[in-house]
Protein backbone atom coordinates (compact mmCIF):
# COMPACT_ATOMS: atom_id res chain seq x y z
CA UNK A 1 0.00 0.00 0.00
CA UNK A 2 1.52 3.59 -0.78
CA UNK A 3 -0.08 7.02 0.20
CA UNK A 4 0.60 10.49 -0.34
CA UNK A 5 0.55 13.08 2.97
CA UNK A 6 0.65 16.73 1.77
CA UNK A 7 1.74 19.42 4.22
CA UNK A 8 2.07 23.12 4.36
CA UNK A 9 -1.22 25.05 3.64
CA UNK A 10 -2.38 27.52 5.20
CA UNK A 11 -3.58 31.24 5.36
CA UNK A 12 -1.28 33.92 3.50
CA UNK A 13 -1.94 37.64 2.58
CA UNK A 14 -2.26 38.31 -1.05
CA UNK A 15 1.24 39.06 -2.30
CA UNK A 16 2.59 36.00 0.24
CA UNK A 17 4.00 33.04 -0.41
CA UNK A 18 3.35 29.54 0.69
CA UNK A 19 5.43 25.76 0.07
CA UNK A 20 3.96 22.74 -0.16
CA UNK A 21 5.25 19.07 0.69
CA UNK A 22 3.54 16.26 -0.61
CA UNK A 23 5.84 12.88 0.67
CA UNK A 24 5.02 8.95 -0.74
CA UNK A 25 5.30 6.40 1.74
CA UNK A 26 4.33 2.28 1.10
CA UNK A 27 5.97 -0.35 -0.49
CA UNK A 28 7.72 2.17 -3.55
CA UNK A 29 9.64 0.87 -6.16
CA UNK A 30 10.11 4.16 -7.90
CA UNK A 31 7.67 7.26 -8.08
CA UNK A 32 7.49 8.74 -11.64
CA UNK A 33 5.42 11.61 -12.29
CA UNK A 34 4.14 14.28 -10.08
CA UNK A 35 1.89 16.70 -10.12
CA UNK A 36 -0.26 19.48 -8.05
CA UNK A 37 -3.97 19.69 -8.71
CA UNK A 38 -6.00 22.24 -6.92
CA UNK A 39 -10.05 22.36 -6.37
CA UNK A 40 -11.76 25.38 -5.35
CA UNK A 41 -15.27 25.52 -4.00
CA UNK A 42 -18.19 24.64 -6.36
CA UNK A 43 -15.54 24.19 -9.27
CA UNK A 44 -13.80 21.11 -10.64
CA UNK A 45 -10.62 19.97 -9.56
CA UNK A 46 -7.99 21.54 -12.01
CA UNK A 47 -4.52 21.01 -12.64
CA UNK A 48 -1.65 23.36 -11.23
CA UNK A 49 1.98 21.94 -12.38
CA UNK A 50 3.45 18.84 -12.94
CA UNK A 51 7.42 17.09 -13.13
CA UNK A 52 8.72 14.16 -14.40
CA UNK A 53 10.81 11.82 -12.82
CA UNK A 54 13.50 13.73 -14.22
CA UNK A 55 13.11 17.86 -14.11
CA UNK A 56 10.79 18.33 -16.83
CA UNK A 57 8.28 20.48 -15.40
CA UNK A 58 4.74 22.01 -16.65
CA UNK A 59 2.32 24.66 -15.62
CA UNK A 60 -1.06 25.91 -16.19
CA UNK A 61 -1.06 29.79 -17.41
CA UNK A 62 -2.31 31.25 -14.65
CA UNK A 63 0.83 30.23 -12.06
CA UNK A 64 3.71 30.16 -14.73
CA UNK A 65 6.36 32.96 -13.30
CA UNK A 66 4.80 32.90 -9.77
CA UNK A 67 4.87 29.00 -8.33
CA UNK A 68 7.56 26.51 -8.67
CA UNK A 69 7.30 22.48 -8.78
CA UNK A 70 10.57 20.14 -7.55
CA UNK A 71 10.69 17.00 -6.08
CA UNK A 72 13.43 15.26 -4.28
CA UNK A 73 13.64 11.66 -5.33
CA UNK A 74 15.37 10.30 -2.46
CA UNK A 75 13.02 11.35 0.03
CA UNK A 76 10.18 10.37 -2.44
CA UNK A 77 8.99 14.43 -2.03
CA UNK A 78 7.60 16.39 -4.47
CA UNK A 79 7.26 20.83 -3.06
CA UNK A 80 4.93 23.44 -4.73
CA UNK A 81 6.67 26.72 -4.10
CA UNK A 82 3.97 29.54 -4.51
CA UNK A 83 4.98 33.27 -4.59
CA UNK A 84 2.95 35.83 -4.83
CA UNK A 85 0.17 34.63 -4.03
CA UNK A 86 -3.75 36.28 -5.53
CA UNK A 87 -6.95 35.10 -3.57
CA UNK A 88 -8.15 33.65 -6.64
CA UNK A 89 -5.63 30.90 -5.61
CA UNK A 90 -7.71 29.92 -2.98
CA UNK A 91 -8.38 26.19 -2.88
CA UNK A 92 -7.63 22.85 -2.26
CA UNK A 93 -4.36 21.41 -3.21
CA UNK A 94 -4.14 17.65 -3.81
CA UNK A 95 -0.83 16.14 -4.69
CA UNK A 96 -1.19 13.47 -7.18
CA UNK A 97 1.82 10.89 -8.14
CA UNK A 98 2.30 7.39 -10.63
CA UNK A 99 3.88 5.11 -8.01
CA UNK A 100 4.76 1.70 -9.12
CA UNK A 101 5.13 -0.75 -6.17
CA UNK A 102 7.56 -3.53 -5.81
CA UNK A 103 4.10 -5.81 -6.26
CA UNK A 104 3.60 -3.83 -9.63
CA UNK A 105 6.60 -2.98 -11.04
CA UNK A 106 5.05 -2.32 -14.73
CA UNK A 107 1.66 -0.18 -14.41
CA UNK A 108 1.83 2.94 -12.29
CA UNK A 109 -0.81 3.22 -9.56
CA UNK A 110 -2.31 6.80 -10.27
CA UNK A 111 -2.14 7.79 -6.02
CA UNK A 112 -3.80 11.10 -4.96
CA UNK A 113 -3.44 12.91 -1.41
CA UNK A 114 -5.97 13.58 0.91
CA UNK A 115 -5.57 17.67 0.58
CA UNK A 116 -4.65 20.73 1.74
CA UNK A 117 -6.61 23.78 2.43
CA UNK A 118 -4.56 27.26 0.60
CA UNK A 119 -6.38 30.14 1.80
CA UNK A 120 -5.29 34.26 0.28
CA UNK A 121 -6.96 37.01 1.53
CA UNK A 122 -7.19 40.32 -0.02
Amino acid sequence: QVQLVESGGGLVQAGGSLRLSCAASGSIFRVNAMAWYRQAPGKQRDFVADITSGTMTNYTDSVKGRFTISRDNTKNTVYLQMNSLKPEDTAVYYCNAQILTYTNKFFPRDTWGQGTQVTVSS
